[in-house]
C-alpha cells in the first residue's frame, strides 16, 4: 500500500466532507499541519468540528478556516490569540467547547486507546462540571469526561518514512502523537521523508499503523506567534557590561 501522496491536496482528496470532526495537531503555531489545513480549506467542506488546542492566529493555521466560515465548532483549550475567533464566538456563529488543557490531552489520548470516558478532579465545582456525571472516590469528588475520536486527524512531523512511522522534534511533538492515534484516518505532513527501515525503531514516536497517508512538505514556514526582543540600546549596554567583567 503506497501511503505517500504528491502534495497536500492529493493527500486530503476524497476524505473531507461537510459536518466532519477533525483533529489538528500543534500548540500555538508550533507543529501545526499548515499544508494539510490549507488543503482542507480548498476542499470547501463546511460545518466542520475541529479538535485542536487552539485556533491558530488570524490568517495562519486554523485561522484560515475561520476566515472562510468552514468551522462550526471548536473543541479547544486556548483561543486567546485569534481576534476573528472571538468575534465569531461572541456573535453566535461559532460553537465552543472549552477544556482544561490537561483534560483535553487526556480526552484525546483516551480516544486513541479505546477508553470511552474517565474521571478527573479538574473542573469540579466550576462551569466545566455543569451537566457532567460526578462521583466520589476515596472521599474526593470527580467529574466524568468523554474520550475524543475524530473522523480525520492531520498532524505535522519532523521526519517520517514511507510506511508512516513518524518522529516529532522537540516542542512540535505536543498534541501530534496523541491525535495521530485518535482518528479513523490520520494524514501526516513530514519535513523529511526517508525510506522505510531507515528510522531507528526506538526513535519512532508514532508507529506507521496509525498513519494512512503521508505528504512530504520540505522547508515549511516556521511562524513565530509572539516575537520578543530587547531594544538595541539595552542589548548594547548588556554587551558592554559583559566586556568589563
Amino acid at each position: 500500500m503506497d501511503k505517500v501522496y504528491k502534495n497536500a491536496p492529493a493527500a486530503m482528496a476524497g476524505l473531507v466532507k461537510d459536518g466532519m470532526t477533525i483533529m489538528a495537531g500543534g500548540f500555538g503555531l508550533c507543529g501545526i499541519p499548515e499544508a494539510l489545513i490549507e488543503a482542507i480549506r480548498d476542499s470547501g467542506a463546511k460545518n466542520l468540528t475541529f479538535i485542536s488546542n487552539n485556533a491558530g492566529v488570524d490568517g495562519v493555521g486554523l485561522g484560515r478556516l475561520l476566515e472562510t466560515r468552514q468551522i462550526a465548532k471548536m473543541i479547544s483549550s486556548y483561543v486567546g490569540e485569534n481576534k476573528l475567533f472571538a468575534q465569531q464566538f461572541l456573535s453566535g456563529e461559532l460553537e465552543l467547547e472549552f477544556n482544561p488543557q490537561g483534560t483535553l490531552a487526556e480526552r484525546i489520548r483516551a480516544g486513541g486507546a479505546g477508553i470511552p470516558a474517565f474521571f478527573t478532579k479538574t473542573g469540579v465545582g466550576t462551569l466545566i462540571a455543569e451537566g457532567k456525571e460526578e462521583r466520589e472516590f476515596d472521599g474526593e469528588r470527580y467529574i466524568m469526561e468523554r474520550g475524543l475520536f475524530a473522523d480525520i486527524a492531520v498532524v505535522h512531523a519532523w521526519k517520517g518514512d514511507t510506511e508512516g512511522n513518524l518522529v516529532y522534534r522537540k516542542t512540535a511533538r505536543n498534541f501530534n502523537p496523541m491525535m495521530a492515534s485518535a482518528a479513523r484516518v490520520t494524514v501526516a505532513e513530514v519535513e523529511h521523508l526517508v525510506p522505510a527501515g531507515t528510522i531507528e525503531p526506538d526513535h519512532i514516536h508514532t508507529p506507521g499503523i496509525f498513519v494512512k497517508r503521508i505528504v512530504h512538505v520540505a522547508n515549511p514556514v516556521k511562524h513565530i506567534e509572539q516575537r520578543t526582543t530587547r531594544k538595541r540600546a539595552e542589548a548594547a549596554a548588556a554587551a558592554g557590561a559583559g566586556e568589563e567583567i
